[in-house]
């Protein structure tokens, strides 16, 4: 019995098995709206074989977008374009997640393909972005120090797109408290130089995360799973570490998280990473045994056999995978295959499952 393919409950969801597709930014939605790019995009992994879909990171206020291309959830058109590809995933026999997101001092940006890079001014279309304080990203504007009201907005906003997200009938809610985006930036030394009740030691930088976690509690009642995305290390001196990470986690779990997503890095343009196959394996497992609560393992995951003994040796309880979904949107077919796993196929594919 192959772990990866074993089902997993997490309140009210059961998800058909491990193997899961990570949020992936399209930068193609048109003011905060995703497109036909999307619904594609997004449907082909269903059909693909994966247990969960998170979709990419979502802005839940209009300067949150990392880049003016960036889907959004602050409107209901927002939320109703959502809700044919939270069908099409359903109809496909897959959960559907979504990524509720904050780019804070990373907002404003150009998209990876635009003739620029850095921040997009404003006279292109661009704003001026809001941090924990008035510290840049390397390259950058410098951004805004939030205020306590700023603060209060922004917890406000995401407990409302989290609502929006429900009705648009997503699963799965996830708050993206990674790379380097808001969440994150209020969670590090290096980007939080605050002296009030949201700075200094680590349960005042994980206030507002804290904050954003019971509002969406509170909001999507006792069924829906939240998930709660992580940077476990900022690989910077003097920035968040994964002991930090496991104590958050520990705190989102008391406050109605249920999995913590563990990833790493984005904060800081400095940050120095060794990247191999798995290589934020350790820190997944890190987490999960300190802290006590299901995690899940990213980072250059690409074949059945890695992702199958990351779960084996009680690393992860699941597999978050990006890249190699977009190089093989069967990745869960083919990974079941290679694993002797007995899934259901598309009827359509059938006549591929064995020869």
């Amino acid at each position: 019995m192959s772990l990866l393919f074993s089902p997993l409950s997490i309140r009210s969801v059961t998800f058909r098995n491990r193997l899961w597709v990570s949020p992936m930014c399209m930068y193609s939605a048109v003011d905060g709206v995703v497109q036909e790019w999307h619904h594609t995009h997004l449907a082909q992994f269903a059909s693909g074989g994966a247990g969960l879909i998170v979709a990419e990171a979502t802005a839940v206020v209009p300067e949150g977008r990392i880049s003016p291309r960036d889907a959004g959830l602050w409107n209901d058109e927002q939320r109703d374009a959502w809700a044919p590809i939270v069908q099409t995933i359903h109809d496909r026999g897959a959960v559907a997640g979504i990524q509720l997101a904050h780019a804070g001092r990373k907002a404003s940006t150009w998209w990876p393909w635009a003739p620029a890079r850095g921040s997009v001014p404003a006279a292109e279309g661009g704003w001026i972005t809001t941090a924990p304080s008035a510290v840049a990203f390397d390259g950058f504007a410098e951004p805004a120090a939030l205020d306590a009201a700023g603060i209060d907005r922004i917890v406000d906003a995401f407990a409302a797109s989290a609502r929006r997200a429900l009705d648009a009938g997503f699963d799965v809610l996830e708050l993206h408290g990674a790379h380097g985006y808001l969440l994150h930036q209020f969670l590090s030394p290096l980007s939080n130089r605050r002296d009030d009740e949201y700075g200094g030691s680590l349960e005042n930088r994980a206030r507002l995360l804290l904050r954003v976690v019971g509002a969406v509690r509170a909001e999507a009642g006792d069924d829906v799973p939240l998930f709660v995305r992580i940077s476990a290390t900022d690989h910077a001196d003097g920035g968040f570490t994964a002991e930090e990470a496991t104590s958050v986690g520990e705190w989102a779990a008391q406050r109605g998280a249920d999995f913590i997503d563990v990833s790493s890095g984005g904060l800081v343009a400095h940050q120095q990473i060794s990247v191999f196959p798995g290589y934020q394996v350790p820190l997944a497992e890190t987490v999960r045994q300190g802290g006590r609560i299901p995690v899940s393992a990213v980072g250059l995951i690409t074949a059945a056999e890695q992702a199958e003994r990351v779960l084996v040796d009680g690393a992860a309880d699941a597999i978050f995978a990006g890249r190699e979904w977009l190089r093989d949107p069967h990745f869960a077919l083919r990974a079941a295959h290679e694993l002797g796993a007995e899934v259901a196929w598309p009827p359509q594919y059938d006549r591929a499952r064995w020869r």
